[in-house]
Parts: structure tokens; sequence; C-alpha cells
């Protein structure tokens, strides 16, 4: 499908181009150093446009409606010309509501006044129309110290710079660029989302006013600053924060990566080495164990114990070797023989005295291992026993 994305090098618009063409569309890239002619172009032969183009932060406020307004009326005026009927998406804001803390914002109505302005074109022209009110967005590419709190946080944090929390309680509503950018996919084939609005609060239903984007996340700021400090020191402290999937915290962390710089997307871990190799914690979650890598040495036997409680799993990737078990008491021995070239986890169960021993005269043994915990220096549940006695 032939595509026109106005404000295409703003947040939503770099966004949404990279999807379209991922999904095999021609994108229409328009922006504000296109030319009039390039519009023209565009609207003659789009067959859906998203106008994501607009003014958030101007010197004069007069800069909003001549943004907002002037510029939807421009690709409105266009589309007429070229007796376009093709589909119009606009993004709108929240704002747009006018109430509570909105009431009186030039930005909320210069919104409101593009909303107008394509709700009418929409009923004159025979053109389908969609109208987002979109609340506060982050993620990948968002420009930081300017409209969103999100992106200067991670943007600082991530680059050891101050924040500033004036009110940790404050709650703020969050959409995930990722989320609007799925929606925008759906509105593309017809499966948009409709609302209408108590206030700045969307009520799904069918009439066709607004539409919206049903998943979004409501947070306190001082919630945002605590993730975002938890994922800094993750280098240090090989803490995984609990990240459930679809969460708010999942999608943070993916936009705070986005923002650390270069020197910071290389991290050293401490390898404990001696003559039998080396041991190096990888990954410490807050509840699902650890992972870590054990490096053995040609002809060395590691292990030799174990654990009331605790189990692991063994995963030789490189190397061949011998995993041991014998439960505390018996003396039978369990024998696992392992390589690198057929790889295989091997359960650590609980009671039972383990080791692992490397069999090549040359080579090292590499094994990635987990643990049910992380290990606990006051308690560690870790008996030294060798497997044959």
């Amino acid at each position: 499908m032939k595509i026109l994305v106005t404000g295409a090098n703003g947040f939503v618009g770099k966004n949404l181009t990279v999807a379209l063409k991922t999904k095999g569309h021609t994108v229409y890239e328009y922006d504000i150093e296109s030319t009039k002619e390039q519009l023209e172009e565009y609207c003659a032969d789009a067959e859906f446009v998203f106008h994501l183009a607009g003014v958030n932060r101007p010197l004069d406020p007069k800069e909003f409606y001549e943004g907002n307004c002037s510029a939807a009326d421009l690709l409105l005026t266009t589309l007429k010309e070229k007796g376009n009927k093709c589909p119009v998406m606009i993004s709108s804001s929240i704002q747009a509501s006018l109430v509570g803390r909105y009431a009186g914002s030039d930005y909320g109505k210069s919104k409101l006044a593009g909303e107008e302005l394509v709700r009418n074109f929409g009923a004159k022209y025979g053109n389908k129309t969609l109208i987002y009110r979109f609340p506060n967005l982050f993620g990948k590419w968002c420009r930081p110290n300017y409209n969103s709190v999100v992106a200067t946080f991670c943007h600082n944090i991530a680059n050891g710079l101050p924040i500033q929390v004036n009110d940790p309680e404050t709650q703020l509503e969050l959409l995930y660029i990722d989320d609007l950018i799925n929606e925008m996919l759906l509105a593309l084939e017809g499966n948009e989302h409709y609302c209408d609005y108590d206030g700045v609060k969307a009520v799904p239903n069918k009439s066709k006013t607004f539409c919206f984007v049903p998943v979004t996340h409501k947070v306190k700021l001082g919630e945002i600053a605590d993730l975002l400090y938890k994922f800094a020191s993750q280098p240090q402290t090989l803490v995984m924060p609990e990240i459930p999937n679809n969460s708010f915290a999942k999608k943070l962390y993916s936009t705070y990566l986005s923002y650390i710089p270069k020197e910071k997307a290389i991290f050293p871990l401490k390898m404990n080495k001696d003559e039998r190799g080396s041991f190096t914690e990888l990954l410490k979650t807050e509840k699902c164990g650890q992972f870590s890598v054990n490096i053995s040495k040609p002809n060395i036997t590691k292990g030799q114990h174990w654990h009331h409680t605790k189990w692991e799993f063994f995963i030789v990737v490189s190397g061949k070797g011998l995993i041991q078990q014998r439960k505390v008491g018996d003396t039978e021995v369990l024998n696992f023989y392992v390589s690198g070239d057929k790889i295989e986890a091997v359960h650590m169960l609980p009671g039972y005295t383990h080791n692992i021993i490397n069999l090549s005269e040359t080579e090292d043994l590499v094994t990635l291992m987990w643990a049910n915990e992380q290990f606990d220096k006051e308690n560690p549940d870790t008996f030294y026993l060798p497997v044959e006695e």
C-alpha cells in the first residue's frame, strides 16, 4: 500500500515509518523540510494518510495553531484538490479534552481545532477519518528534555545525570510506542478501536467519534524513577528486576536501554579464577535464581558437593564432560556424559552430591549453570562430599 506519513521525522513518525517499511508498504515521508510539490505528489497517490505533524513547544502560542491547524488544513485541501478519498488518521492529544489541568491550554485548543477540521472534511467529502487522542508517549527515539518525562529520565539516568522528581505520587497515563504502532497497523487494515471520552478517560464503544489505543499504563512518577535506577544498577548487581510479559517495566527497560551511551553497552563480569579454571556469575533474578558460566581446564573435576533445597541445571556448551550424581547415603552413582556437540540440560538433584569432570586432555569444558536461587553467603546450602568415595 502507498502510505503518506506527515511528521515522518518525529518520534511517532520515525517509528511508524520503519514499521510500515518492514511490512512492505511504500511510505511517502513528509516533514517540515518537504516541499509543497512533494505534498501534492504524495496526496495524489496515497492510499492512506497518517497525519502526525504538529507543534509541541513553540516560542509563541500562535505557532500552536499554525502547526496543528494550518498543517492539517493544507493536507486536507491538497487531498481535496487531488480528489483523493483515502482514509485520514490524525494524531491529537488528550489535552484536546480541555478538562481539568488542560482547561485553557492553547496546545489543547489547537489540537481540538485540528480534530474538527478532519471530522468536517470526512463528513463533507466522504473520506474515512480516524481521530486519536494520545496520552503521554514513551519509547525508543523519543527526544529527551523536550516533552516526555520518561525520555528525560531515561536519558539522564543512563548518562549519569540527575533527575528531578517534584512529586513522586504524581500519576501519569503512559502509552508505549510499540503499542501505538500496533494500533496504527490495525487501523491500516480497518481494525481500529473506537471510543468516546468521559473527560480524559477513553470509554470503548462503536460510536466512531474517536479512536484509541486500548493498552496504556498508569504509573506514578516515583515508581518510574525507582525502576530506572534499578535498571541502571544491573551491571553492578547483576540483578534483573521482575519484568512480566507486556508489563510497563518491560517496556520501560527497552526504552531505557535505547538511551545508554556506547561505553555502557559493554560491562565487565567478575571471573573467579584458579588453577582449575573459572566461575563467573552472569545474571541474577529477583525470583528465579541466577545464571553462571563455569570453565574447567582439561582433566579437572569440579563440584563434589550437595544441597538440601537448591537445584540447578548444568548445560555443557563446549567440550566433553562427565556429570556424576549420588544420593547422599547411597552408593549408586548416576553418570551423564555430556558434550557441546549435543547440548543437553542435566538436573542437579537436591540431596544428591554431584560433580562435573572435563574428560578432555586438551580442551576446556564450558558449562552454563542455572540455580533456582541467588547465592547467599550467609546460607549457602552447599556441603562438601565426594561423589565417589
